[in-house]
């Protein structure tokens, strides 16, 4: 599922869950599908996010840094492997099923 401003807040979670793994998928275009829906949900995620918030005095602050560290990761693992952007790129060997 595509996800936009009308997008719940579950969405966007479930979206960050379900495609978390784009780095583990057997199919490089799969992940990069993946990669790709991760990075946005992330954006989302850190957008709607609020800074701080207090509650009856008790107030818990968010720290995105996280988010924003597997943003990077994301956008590095596309550009080594996102054959189709700028009319492809080096696209690095796999030795997985080489058998002596």
């Amino acid at each position: 599922m595509a996800l936009s401003s009308a997008s719940t807040d579950q969405d966007v979670w479930d979206a960050y869950d379900d495609n978390a793994a784009y780095d583990s998928q057997d199919d490089v275009d799969t992940g990069v599908t993946m990669a790709q829906a991760f990075i946005g949900a992330c954006r989302i995620l850190l957008r709607r996010r609020p800074v701080s918030v207090s509650v009856d005095g008790t107030s818990t602050a968010f720290d995105g840094s996280a988010i924003q560290k597997a943003i990077e990761a994301a956008v590095g693992w596309l550009a080594l492997n996102n054959t189709s952007a700028n009319g492809g790129s080096v696209r690095h060997l796999s030795f997985r099923y080489l058998r002596e």
